[in-house]
Order: C-alpha cells, then sequence, then structure tokens
C-alpha cells in the first residue's frame, strides 16, 4: 500500500506539473526591497487552472515577466542557472526531466514517466528544486546612517583635526545581482515562499551590517572629501553635495569592505541631515569665517575703514593725550601713506585662512612737509642772554677780555 500511495502521489503530481505557469513579481513590495520571490499569477491572483503544481518546479514552457528596474535570475538546486536583465517576456526551459512537460512537444511519455519515476524515488516530491527570483535594480532609497558620539579626521583646508556627530540617508544600488546573490544575500530569503530581502527591515541582519560598516566608514568618507581638491577642500560643501560626498563614502566602504567588487552593491546618493562639530571645530570654523571676510579686497577696504576711524577717534581725543599727539605728528599725507601700503599688492604665500596675504609697507614713514621737527632738536639760545652770561664770567676773571670779544663776534656774526 505504501508503494501505491507513494506512486499514486507521484504520478498525480506529474500530471499537475505538466501545466504551463505565468511567473510575475509578488504583490505589495517595498521600494527599499532588494530581492523578492517570483510566483505564478495563479498563486498570486487567485486565478489560474494549475492550483495542484509543485512549488519549486518551473515547468518548460512558462512564461516569466521581467518588469522595468528588475532582473530576473533563476536558481536549481541552490545554484544560480540564468539571469535576465532586459525588460520583456520569456519562455522558461530547463533539460531537467522534473520541467518536462507534454504541452510544449516532449511527449507524453518522456514528460511523465520519467518524472514519475524520479517522484517516486523522493516520496512522490520533485527531485530537485527550481526558483525564480527579482532583483532591483532601481536605487534603493532611505537607508539611514548616524553616530552616537563625534567621529574625528584631519581636515587639508582647516590644517586640523575635526570631530562631528552626523546622521542622514544614502540610497544604493545593486550594480551586479550575481554577486550580490551569491556572496551577501542570507541563504533563508532563497527558498520558497520566503520572506522579501528589504534593507529597511530592522529585523534583517545583513542590512543592519550595512549600516554598521557605513557609519564606521563615515571618518573615511569625511577625510576623502575634505583632503580632495577637486571637491574645493571645503567641509561646508558636504551637506549640499550629495553625489560628490556620496563617491567619497563609495570609495570608503570599498576600500574597507569591498561592497562593489565582493558583494555588487554601491552608494550613489547621500543626503546628510545634520552635522553637529564638537567646540574646538566650532570655535576654529568661527576663526576661519572671520578670516575669509578680511581677505581680498574685502579685508582692504575693511582695514582702511578701522584705521581711518582709529585716526579720528585719536585727533578728537579732547585730553589732548599722547595719542591726539601721534595723530597730529603723523599729519593727513601719512595717513594717506599708511592708506596706500594697505592696498600694496599681496606678494607673500598664500595663508590658508585669509586667503592671500597683505604686503605691509617695508619703508619709513616720510615726514609730512610743513612738520616742525624742533621737538626733536635742541632749541638754538638768545645771543643777548649768552653775551650776558659771557660778561659775568669776565667780570668774574674767569675769562679774558679777548675770550670775551672773540665769543662776542662769533654770537653776533661779526
Amino acid at each position: 500500500m505504501g508503494f501505491i500511495k507513494a506512486f499514486s502521489g507521484a504520478l498525480g503530481g506529474t500530471f499537475a506539473d505538466q501545466w504551463k505557469d505565468f511567473y510575475m513579481p509578488r504583490n505589495n513590495v517595498p521600494g527599499t526591497a532588494a530581492i523578492f520571490e517570483a510566483v505564478p499569477q495563479g498563486t498570486n491572483a487567485g486565478r489560474g487552472e494549475n492550483t495542484e503544481g509543485s512549488n519549486n518546479i518551473i515547468t518548460n514552457g512558462s512564461k516569466i515577466i521581467v518588469p522595468e528596474g528588475t532582473a530576473l535570475i533563476t536558481i536549481q538546486d541552490g545554484a544560480i542557472t540564468g539571469l535576465v536583465t532586459e525588460v520583456g517576456g520569456y519562455i522558461y526551459s530547463s533539460d531537467d526531466p522534473n520541467s518536462q512537460s507534454l504541452f510544449v512537444g516532449n511527449g507524453i511519455l518522456s514528460s511523465t514517466l520519467g518524472q514519475s519515476w524520479e517522484r517516486f524515488k523522493f516520496g512522490g516530491q520533485p527531485g530537485s528544486q527550481q526558483l525564480a527570483f527579482y532583483v532591483n535594480l532601481k536605487e534603493i532609497p532611505n537607508n539611514r546612517f548616524g553616530t552616537q558620539s563625534e567621529i574625528y579626521w584631519n581636515d587639508a583646508y582647516l590644517n586640523a583635526q575635526v570631530g562631528a556627530v552626523t546622521r542622514g540617508t544614502y540610497s544604493l544600488k545593486i550594480v551586479d545581482p550575481i554577486l550580490f546573490v551569491k556572496n551577501f544575500v542570507p541563504v533563508k530569503y532563497l527558498q520558497p515562499n520566503s520572506q522579501v530581502f528589504d534593507f529597511a527591515d530592522m529585523e534583517n541582519d545583513a542590512a543592519t551590517q550595512l549600516f554598521n560598516e557605513v557609519v564606521s566608514s563615515l571618518s573615511a568618507a569625511f577625510s576623502n572629501y575634505t583632503n580632495d581638491p577637486n571637491k574645493g577642500n571645503r567641509i561646508t560643501k558636504i551637506q549640499g553635495d550629495q553625489i560628490g560626498f556620496a563617491q567619497s563614502l563609495s570609495q570608503a566602504v570599498e576600500d574597507g569592505y569591498h561592497w562593489k567588487t565582493d558583494r555588487g552593491l554601491e552608494i550613489v546618493k547621500v543626503a546628510i541631515q545634520a552635522i553637529e562639530y564638537d567646540e574646538d571645530t566650532k570655535a576654529l570654523l568661527s576663526d576661519v569665517k572671520k578670516a575669509d571676510a578680511l581677505s581680498g579686497n574685502r579685508g582692504n577696504a575693511f582695514m582702511q575703514q578701522a584705521m581711518a576711524r582709529g585716526f579720528q577717534s585719536a585727533g578728537e581725543n579732547p585730553n589732548g593725550g599722547a595719542a591726539g599727539m601721534a595723530f597730529m605728528g603723523m599729519g593727513m599725507n601719512a595717513v594717506g601713506g599708511a592708506m596706500n601700503g594697505m592696498q600694496q599688492p599681496a606678494t607673500a604665500a598664500p595663508n590658508p585662512f585669509m586667503g592671500a596675504g597683505v604686503q605691509q609697507p617695508t619703508a619709513a614713514p616720510q615726514q609730512a612737509p610743513g612738520v616742525q621737527q624742533t621737538a626733536s632738536q635742541p632749541q638754538q639760545e638768545d645771543p643777548y642772554q649768552k653775551l650776558a652770561e659771557l660778561k659775568k664770567l669776565l667780570d668774574s676773571g674767569v675769562i679774558t677780555q679777548a675770550d670775551f670779544d672773540a665769543a662776542k663776534n662769533k654770537l653776533l656774526g661779526i
């Protein structure tokens, strides 16, 4: 009886699997899904006559639809047997005895007896497993990343180590479906009636691994970006450069984890939602902003205005102090010379914060015409007062009459 039941079950399944199927993607697949099973339309929509066929056998002559933005992979007994990446409808064909069908000209004997004998050996079940899966080739969005503590990197523009806490999202693409399926997708997602491999699924351990690898690559990604002269070496450009920073992040994860070469994955866009710099970096960025504001022509104009205000304040000092005397001693021509010195062309080596050096005047400022210099020279004595002092010396006998006459003639220019 056991033999008859086994044979009867094998024969019944054999006839059921003669029907051709029509395979399509399963319903309600989210945009963050990476791989999902192709299912017969009768199973998918409740229509069709083939309700008794085996779930893991694809009959010869069955039609399979490949929608836009997907690739189709067929798997038999755990091995990949086919790949279709072009949009359209395809007819399945296999040399496996379990796929033979009398409806595609294989004949009733060749298509049923061989299958029946094979299934008899396996207790009425097919001795093979044939599955079809769709791989999402579109951008897979909304993959989140974030750091709980500061990450640090060396910044070429700031010429210092900077740190920040950051968070955002990235989109990725599966660029090689074969590598993705063979090297990354867990086996449980490649079984009959398996759940969808969804990157947004918090219980998807493979997706969690990608999250951890992205976070650990952020420091290298920031370093790649800010040290690349083609991207301007500006930390402030990162948030507005989705593709540029994505290239830096993709390179970082490729260097560290071989996403593209081993797994067929690539990051294509990054949206940074927030960057919160540590206190040292904030102070450094504030200094850089000030330095940028003082660089170039804008810096010359600012310094001229500041100097003019200083001169005016010194000249209007009601106490007539040293600052006021210094201002009066310089004269307006000296002020103009100082202004001209600020406008000299930059010849010094560029400063990374100022943008360009400002050449200071090397020559000492010239004395303005008409300015008295008696303050720094001895004052001339009164000749008559000097004669009176000499007469006292003559009367005291300190000098002779000849000495007195000579000194008098010299003072009076005789």
